[in-house]
C-alpha cells in the first residue's frame, strides 16, 4: 500500500516523476491484483466541508460510505438489495441524496412492450441519525430520479415523473423533510422534458413529434406556457440544418441563461441564450477539436463555474478565476498526470483533488489552500503499480470511406510491437459515449497478458461533433462495425499486430459488437467475449428505448435504422446465429437492469441448440458491472483462459 502523503505546500507541493516505458520484461501480474476492490469512489464533500461521502464496494454490497473530517468518524450505508447505485449528492448539509435502479417484473404479459422494466428510486440519509427513507412519490412510475431542482439548503426538490409507463411526465415539489409532494406542472401532451430554473421554477418543456420538436416557455412560474418555437431534426432552412440545443439553464427572474448549441460549427459550444425569443447570444466557450459536453454553476445559479471537453483525455475549463489559478498551480505540481478539482466546499476552504493516469488507477487528496496544506486519504486502486502498466497513445487511423477513426493503442510493457496478438476492445453506449485516458483495468490486463489492445472510438461515438454522430445514424452492425475491421487492418498494416491472432473482446454495446463481429467476419476474428451485451436489439429496445438515446436524436428508430427500412433482425446475433463460427464466451449478470438477463438467456438457448463452441457464465447476484471481487476475479480469470485457448499471446 502507498503511504500517506502530508505535504506543506509552497511553489512545489510534491513531484510525482513521469511513467517511463522500458523494454524490460513484465511479469504476470496475478488477476487478485487487477479484480482487487478500489478503496474510495468519486468522494463529494458537503457544502459546510465539514463532511464527505464516497461509494465503497465490500462482499459483493455497494456503500455510501459518510465521513467526518474533523474527527475522521465514517459509517457506511449499504444499498437496498438487487440494486445499482446511480448517482448520490448532498442535499444542502447533513443529507445525502441518492438514486438505485432494479430489475422489475410486469405483473402478466405486457405484449409488445415486455414483461421486464427498469425501476428508478431516490433515497435520503440523515447524516446526524444514520437513517435512510424513500424520496418521491408514493405511486410513482418508473423513473423516479429525474430531479429538475435541488434546494441548495435541502429543505426540497423538484421532481419530474411520470405516474406509470403509459403517461407523460408531470412535476412535483418534494418536500424533504415530509416527503410532501404538491404538483407544479400538470402531464401533458407528447411533452417529454421539463426544464427549471436555477430557483426551481419549471419555465421550459419540450414535446417531441415526428421529426419535430415544440419547445413552450414561460417567463415565471405565474404565467401559461405558451409555443415559442418549432424544431424540425431533419428539414433544411437557410442551406442548413438547424441548429441543436441542449443542457438548457435558466436563471430566475430574467429569460436569459445558457445553453451548449451546434449552431456555428457543428460542435457544442456555449453561449448565452434568451428563452423567449430563441436568440442565440454570446459565445462564451467552445472548442474547434472538440465538443463540450456539460457545464456548470455557482452554487447560486448566478454564474458559471466551469465547462467540460475531451480531446486525448477529459478536461475542464474554469471560469472561477480562483479555480482557475488553483488548477494551474495543481497541474504544475502533479505532472505527467491528469489533476481534478472533483470537489469543493461552498467558500472553497477544502477540496478533494484526484491524481490520475492510463498508468495510475488515482490518488485522493484533501487540499485546504490557505494552509497549503494536502493530504492523501484513498487510492481508487492501490494494489496497482503504475510503473508496471502499459502505456495508452492516442491516435487516428482512416476507415474505407475516408473517415477519420479515433482510437487508444496500448502496447503490452516490455514486448517488441511486431506480429503481437490483437483485442479489439469496443466501448459501450454506442451513441454519446467514448473511450478516454482514464486507467482502464480490462486495459491493462489485457496488455499484461501481452495482447495489443485497440479501443477505438467508432463513427457516432460522443465528443466528435454532430457529423461524426450522424455518420453513425443507422449503422449498428454495418459501418460502427467496418470501424472495427478497419482498426485491426491499420494495426497489421503496420506490423504491429498478427491480423490472424484477433479477438475482439467488451461489455454492453461493446459485448453486441463483439458477438456481431464474429457472427458477421468470422475471417477475421478468432474469438469473442461479451460481458452484458446486447444479443437481439428489438427485443431490448422493447424493454428500454432509452439504450440508445443521443444528445443528437430523441427517437432511437431514425438513430438505429436510418433512412430506410432496415431490419435489426439481420445485425442481431440472435436471430443470424447459424451464421456463427467461432467460439464465444457470454457472460451476465442475473441481477442485470440495463441490459436484462433475458438476453442471455435468448441467445444461450439458440448456441446450446445448435451445439455452438460457447462457455456461458452467469453471476447470479451481479448486475451491469461488477460488485463482488470473486465475480470480477472470475470474469478475468474466464476471459484470460479463453483467450488463451483460442488467441495464444
Amino acid at each position: 500500500m502507498r503511504a500517506t502523503l502530508v505535504a506543506a505546500i509552497g511553489l512545489l507541493f510534491l513531484n510525482i516523476g513521469s511513467v517511463q516505458e522500458t523494454r524490460a520484461a513484465v511479469e504476470k501480474i496475478p488477476t487478485e491484483i487487477f479484480a482487487a476492490e478500489g478503496d474510495v469512489y468519486n468522494p463529494i464533500l458537503s457544502p459546510d466541508g465539514l463532511q464527505m461521502v464516497y461509494r465503497q464496494n465490500a462482499d459483493g454490497k455497494t456503500f455510501l460510505t459518510v465521513r467526518s473530517l474533523s474527527g475522521g468518524e465514517a459509517y457506511s450505508k449499504a444499498m437496498p438489495d438487487d440494486t445499482d447505485l446511480i448517482w448520490y449528492r448532498w442535499a444542502g448539509n447533513g443529507q445525502v441524496l441518492f438514486s438505485v435502479s432494479s430489475l422489475k417484473q410486469y405483473r402478466g404479459k405486457r405484449g409488445y412492450i415486455g414483461d421486464e422494466f427498469r425501476q428508478v428510486e431516490m433515497y435520503l440519509i440523515d447524516t446526524a441519525s444514520r437513517q435512510s427513507r424513500y424520496i418521491g412519490l408514493q405511486d410513482g412510475g418508473p423513473d423516479g430520479d429525474n430531479v429538475l431542482h435541488l434546494d441548495p439548503d435541502g429543505r426540497f426538490l423538484v421532481l419530474e415523473v411520470r405516474r406509470s409507463i403509459y403517461k407523460y411526465p408531470s412535476v412535483y415539489r418534494i418536500d424533504l423533510a415530509t416527503n410532501q409532494a404538491e404538483l407544479v406542472v400538470k402531464d401533458q401532451m407528447r411533452v417529454w422534458d421539463w426544464v427549471a430554473d436555477n430557483a426551481g421554477d419549471v419555465r421550459l418543456g419540450l414535446s417531441y413529434r415526428q421529426n419535430t420538436t415544440l419547445i413552450y416557455y414561460r417567463s415565471s412560474a405565474a404565467e401559461r406556457f405558451k409555443t415559442v418555437d418549432k424544431v424540425k431534426d431533419k428539414d433544411i432552412v437557410d442551406g442548413g440544418k438547424e441548429s441543436l440545443f441542449e443542457g438548457f439553464n435558466i436563471v430566475s427572474g430574467s429569460d436569459e441563461g445558457y445553453v451548449l448549441s451546434n449552431a456555428e460549427t457543428g460542435r457544442f459550444a456555449l453561449y448565452k441564450f434568451n428563452l423567449k425569443t430563441r436568440e442565440i447570444g454570446e459565445k462564451i466557450f467552445g472548442r474547434d477539436d472538440s465538443e463540450l459536453t456539460r457545464f456548470t454553476l455557482s452554487e447560486d445559479g448566478g454564474s458559471l463555474r466551469a465547462a467540460y471537453y475531451t480531446d486525448s483525455r477529459d478536461r475542464v475549463h474554469w471560469f472561477d478565476d480562483d479555480l482557475a489559478a488553483q488548477q494551474k498551480m495543481l497541474d504544475r505540481t502533479l505532472p505527467n498526470q491528469e489533476v481534478w478539482i472533483s470537489s469543493t466546499s461552498d467558500d472553497k476552504s477544502k477540496m478533494i483533488i484526484l491524481s490520475t493516469s492510463p498508468q495510475d488507477p488515482g490518488s485522493f487528496y484533501l487540499y485546504e489552500p490557505a494552509a497549503k496544506k494536502m493530504e492523501r486519504f484513498a487510492g481508487v486502486k492501490d494494489q496497482i503499480d503504475p510503473k508496471v502498466m502499459a502505456v495508452t497513445t492516442y491516435e487516428s487511423y482512416a476507415a474505407r470511406d475516408g473517415t477519420k477513426i479515433p482510437a487508444y493503442v496500448t502496447i503490452p510493457k516490455g514486448r517488441d510491437p511486431k506480429k503481437l496478438p490483437l483485442v479489439i476492445l469496443p466501448h459501450g453506449g454506442p451513441y454519446d459515449v467514448r473511450d478516454n485516458m482514464d486507467f482502464n483495468m480490462e486495459v491493462q490486463f489485457l496488455a499484461n497478458r501481452g495482447y495489443v489492445v485497440l479501443q477505438p472510438n467508432f463513427r457516432g461515438s460522443g465528443g466528435y461533433g454532430e457529423k461524426f454522430y450522424e455518420l453513425g445514424e443507422g449503422q449498428i452492425g454495418r459501418a460502427m462495425q467496418d470501424d472495427l475491421d478497419d482498426g485491426m487492418d491499420w494495426l497489421a498494416k503496420r506490423g504491429i499486430v498478427d491480423p490472424d491472432r484477433v479477438c475482439i473482446v467488451g461489455a454492453s454495446y461493446g459485448g453486441y459488437a463483439a458477438l456481431w463481429g464474429v457472427t458477421r467476419n468470422p475471417e477475421r476474428y478468432r474469438c469473442a467475449a461479451s460481458f452484458a451485451g446486447v444479443t437481439d436489439f428489438n427485443t431490448h429496445l422493447r424493454y428500454n428505448r432509452q439504450f440508445l438515446k443521443s444528445r443528437y436524436k430523441r427517437q432511437w428508430k431514425e438513430i438505429v435504422k436510418g433512412e430506410d427500412d432496415f431490419d435489426l433482425d439481420d445485425v442481431s446475433p440472435v436471430r443470424m446465429v447459424d451464421q456463427l463460427e467461432r467460439p464465444v464466451l457470454l457472460v451476465h449478470g442475473k441481477k442485470d437492469s440495463i441490459v436484462p438477463y433475458s438476453q442471455f438467456k435468448l441467445y444461450k438457448e439458440k448456441l446450446e441448440d445448435r451445439g455452438a463452441d460457447a462457455v456461458f457464465v452467469t453471476y447470479e447476484k451481479e448486475s451491469h458491472g461488477f460488485k463482488e471481487f470473486e465475480n470480477r476475479k472470475d470474469w478475468l480469470d474466464q476471459l484470460d483462459k479463453f483467450l488463451a485457448k483460442h488467441n495464444p499471446a
